[in-house]
Protein backbone atom coordinates (compact mmCIF):
# COMPACT_ATOMS: atom_id res chain seq x y z
CA UNK A 1 0.00 0.00 0.00
CA UNK A 2 2.85 2.38 0.88
CA UNK A 3 4.67 1.60 -3.22
CA UNK A 4 4.48 4.83 -5.24
CA UNK A 5 4.44 4.33 -9.47
CA UNK A 6 7.22 6.60 -10.78
CA UNK A 7 7.75 7.00 -14.33
CA UNK A 8 11.00 7.97 -15.39
CA UNK A 9 10.92 10.79 -18.21
CA UNK A 10 11.52 9.32 -21.69
CA UNK A 11 12.94 12.28 -23.05
CA UNK A 12 16.49 14.24 -21.83
CA UNK A 13 16.07 17.75 -19.91
CA UNK A 14 18.01 19.69 -22.87
CA UNK A 15 15.27 17.94 -25.39
CA UNK A 16 12.39 19.11 -23.36
CA UNK A 17 13.55 22.67 -22.85
CA UNK A 18 14.24 22.60 -26.85
CA UNK A 19 10.64 21.27 -27.11
CA UNK A 20 8.99 24.41 -24.35
CA UNK A 21 10.82 27.19 -26.20
CA UNK A 22 9.62 25.97 -29.69
CA UNK A 23 6.22 25.88 -27.93
CA UNK A 24 6.56 29.45 -26.52
CA UNK A 25 7.89 30.60 -29.56
CA UNK A 26 5.30 29.31 -32.32
CA UNK A 27 2.33 28.57 -30.39
CA UNK A 28 0.35 32.01 -30.47
CA UNK A 29 1.05 32.57 -34.09
CA UNK A 30 0.89 28.34 -35.03
CA UNK A 31 -3.10 28.69 -33.12
CA UNK A 32 -4.10 32.14 -35.62
CA UNK A 33 -2.89 29.39 -38.41
CA UNK A 34 -5.37 26.77 -37.36
CA UNK A 35 -8.01 28.84 -36.42
CA UNK A 36 -8.33 30.58 -39.75
CA UNK A 37 -8.74 27.09 -41.17
CA UNK A 38 -11.46 25.56 -39.18
CA UNK A 39 -14.48 26.20 -38.14
CA UNK A 40 -14.27 26.21 -34.24
CA UNK A 41 -12.01 26.79 -31.42
CA UNK A 42 -12.50 23.41 -30.04
CA UNK A 43 -10.91 21.50 -32.94
CA UNK A 44 -8.09 24.53 -33.81
CA UNK A 45 -7.16 23.02 -29.94
CA UNK A 46 -7.18 19.84 -31.05
CA UNK A 47 -5.25 20.01 -33.35
CA UNK A 48 -2.64 22.11 -32.08
CA UNK A 49 -2.34 19.39 -29.72
CA UNK A 50 -2.00 16.81 -32.01
CA UNK A 51 0.80 18.75 -33.82
CA UNK A 52 2.64 19.47 -30.26
CA UNK A 53 2.25 15.31 -29.82
CA UNK A 54 3.89 14.98 -33.52
CA UNK A 55 7.00 17.18 -32.51
CA UNK A 56 7.43 15.22 -29.04
CA UNK A 57 7.58 12.04 -30.84
CA UNK A 58 9.39 13.47 -34.26
CA UNK A 59 12.35 15.15 -31.65
CA UNK A 60 13.09 11.90 -30.34
CA UNK A 61 13.85 9.90 -33.30
CA UNK A 62 14.99 12.58 -35.88
CA UNK A 63 16.29 16.21 -35.88
CA UNK A 64 13.94 19.02 -37.59
CA UNK A 65 15.40 21.49 -38.96
CA UNK A 66 13.09 23.93 -40.37
CA UNK A 67 10.77 23.75 -37.46
CA UNK A 68 8.76 27.08 -38.58
CA UNK A 69 8.15 25.03 -41.91
CA UNK A 70 7.65 21.63 -40.19
CA UNK A 71 5.27 23.11 -37.32
CA UNK A 72 2.93 24.95 -40.08
CA UNK A 73 3.36 21.72 -42.89
CA UNK A 74 2.15 19.44 -39.90
CA UNK A 75 -0.44 21.74 -39.03
CA UNK A 76 -2.17 21.86 -42.36
CA UNK A 77 -1.63 18.45 -42.43
CA UNK A 78 -3.58 17.90 -39.65
CA UNK A 79 -6.66 20.60 -40.53
CA UNK A 80 -6.59 18.10 -43.86
CA UNK A 81 -6.65 14.86 -42.11
CA UNK A 82 -9.89 16.87 -39.54
CA UNK A 83 -11.81 17.80 -42.83
CA UNK A 84 -11.19 14.38 -44.56
CA UNK A 85 -12.98 12.75 -41.49
CA UNK A 86 -16.03 14.64 -41.32
CA UNK A 87 -18.99 12.85 -41.01
CA UNK A 88 -20.84 12.26 -44.64
CA UNK A 89 -23.22 14.35 -46.31
CA UNK A 90 -26.99 13.02 -45.90
CA UNK A 91 -29.49 13.71 -48.40
CA UNK A 92 -31.60 14.28 -44.99
CA UNK A 93 -29.95 17.75 -44.46
CA UNK A 94 -31.08 18.65 -47.74
CA UNK A 95 -34.88 17.64 -46.56
CA UNK A 96 -34.43 19.91 -43.40
CA UNK A 97 -36.54 22.94 -43.13
CA UNK A 98 -35.78 25.70 -44.77
CA UNK A 99 -34.80 28.52 -42.61
CA UNK A 100 -37.07 30.89 -43.80
CA UNK A 101 -40.12 28.76 -44.39
CA UNK A 102 -42.10 26.74 -41.83
CA UNK A 103 -42.57 24.24 -44.14
CA UNK A 104 -40.63 21.05 -44.00
CA UNK A 105 -39.78 19.31 -47.54
CA UNK A 106 -40.06 16.00 -45.97
CA UNK A 107 -44.01 16.39 -44.73
CA UNK A 108 -45.04 16.95 -48.79
CA UNK A 109 -43.18 13.71 -49.22
CA UNK A 110 -44.41 11.72 -46.30
CA UNK A 111 -47.70 12.63 -46.58
CA UNK A 112 -50.75 10.33 -46.67
CA UNK A 113 -53.28 12.41 -48.31
CA UNK A 114 -54.55 11.78 -51.48
CA UNK A 115 -54.82 15.40 -52.34
CA UNK A 116 -53.84 15.42 -56.00
CA UNK A 117 -51.78 18.08 -55.63
CA UNK A 118 -49.45 16.69 -52.90
CA UNK A 119 -49.66 13.22 -54.94
CA UNK A 120 -48.30 15.12 -57.77
CA UNK A 121 -45.30 16.27 -55.99
CA UNK A 122 -44.34 13.76 -54.59
CA UNK A 123 -44.36 11.43 -58.01
CA UNK A 124 -42.10 14.03 -59.52
CA UNK A 125 -39.79 13.82 -56.48
CA UNK A 126 -39.39 10.47 -57.07
CA UNK A 127 -39.11 10.88 -60.98
CA UNK A 128 -36.35 13.46 -60.31
CA UNK A 129 -34.80 11.29 -58.21
CA UNK A 130 -34.56 8.39 -60.10
CA UNK A 131 -33.09 10.21 -63.26
CA UNK A 132 -30.58 12.19 -61.13
CA UNK A 133 -29.69 8.73 -59.70
CA UNK A 134 -28.96 7.02 -62.85
CA UNK A 135 -26.84 10.28 -63.99
CA UNK A 136 -24.40 9.13 -61.80
CA UNK A 137 -21.84 6.71 -62.15
CA UNK A 138 -22.72 2.90 -60.84
CA UNK A 139 -20.08 2.92 -57.62
CA UNK A 140 -21.93 6.10 -56.21
CA UNK A 141 -24.92 5.13 -57.38
CA UNK A 142 -25.23 1.97 -55.74
CA UNK A 143 -23.23 3.30 -52.40
CA UNK A 144 -25.87 6.05 -52.17
CA UNK A 145 -28.92 3.35 -52.77
CA UNK A 146 -27.85 0.77 -49.93
CA UNK A 147 -26.64 3.38 -47.75
CA UNK A 148 -29.84 5.81 -47.70
CA UNK A 149 -32.62 3.97 -49.30
CA UNK A 150 -31.88 0.17 -47.83
CA UNK A 151 -30.15 1.30 -44.55
CA UNK A 152 -26.73 -0.18 -44.69
CA UNK A 153 -23.92 0.78 -43.23
CA UNK A 154 -20.77 1.89 -44.51
CA UNK A 155 -19.05 -1.27 -43.05
CA UNK A 156 -21.70 -3.44 -44.23
CA UNK A 157 -21.24 -2.27 -47.87
CA UNK A 158 -17.54 -2.30 -47.25
CA UNK A 159 -17.94 -5.84 -46.34
CA UNK A 160 -20.25 -6.59 -49.45
CA UNK A 161 -17.86 -4.74 -52.14
CA UNK A 162 -14.33 -4.85 -50.45
CA UNK A 163 -14.07 -1.12 -50.80
CA UNK A 164 -12.61 0.57 -48.13
CA UNK A 165 -15.12 2.85 -46.08
CA UNK A 166 -13.95 6.26 -46.64
CA UNK A 167 -13.54 5.17 -50.44
CA UNK A 168 -17.36 4.61 -49.76
CA UNK A 169 -17.92 7.74 -48.15
CA UNK A 170 -16.21 10.34 -50.76
CA UNK A 171 -18.86 8.41 -53.46
CA UNK A 172 -21.73 9.06 -51.50
CA UNK A 173 -20.47 12.77 -50.65
CA UNK A 174 -20.43 12.88 -54.49
CA UNK A 175 -23.59 11.42 -54.95
CA UNK A 176 -25.44 13.47 -52.42
CA UNK A 177 -23.90 16.77 -54.01
CA UNK A 178 -25.21 15.73 -57.47
CA UNK A 179 -28.89 14.93 -55.94
CA UNK A 180 -28.73 18.40 -54.37
CA UNK A 181 -28.21 20.26 -56.81
CA UNK A 182 -30.39 18.23 -59.15
CA UNK A 183 -33.32 18.82 -56.71
CA UNK A 184 -32.41 22.12 -55.95
CA UNK A 185 -34.90 23.30 -58.39
CA UNK A 186 -37.97 20.86 -57.22
CA UNK A 187 -36.98 21.94 -53.34
CA UNK A 188 -37.82 25.58 -53.90
CA UNK A 189 -41.09 24.45 -55.48
CA UNK A 190 -42.11 22.43 -52.75
CA UNK A 191 -41.36 25.04 -50.09
CA UNK A 192 -44.04 27.68 -52.49
CA UNK A 193 -46.29 24.87 -51.98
Amino acid sequence: MGDVLTIEPVMSLPTRRNISGVISQFGKRLMGFIRQRVNNEADAEDILQDVWYQLTATVETQPIEQVSSWLFTVARNKITDRHRKKKPLLLEDFLAADEDSDMIFRDILLDDSTNPESEHLRNLFWKTMQDALYELPQEQRNVFVWNELEDLSFKEISDKTGEKVNTLISRKRYAVLHLRKRLETLYHEFLNY
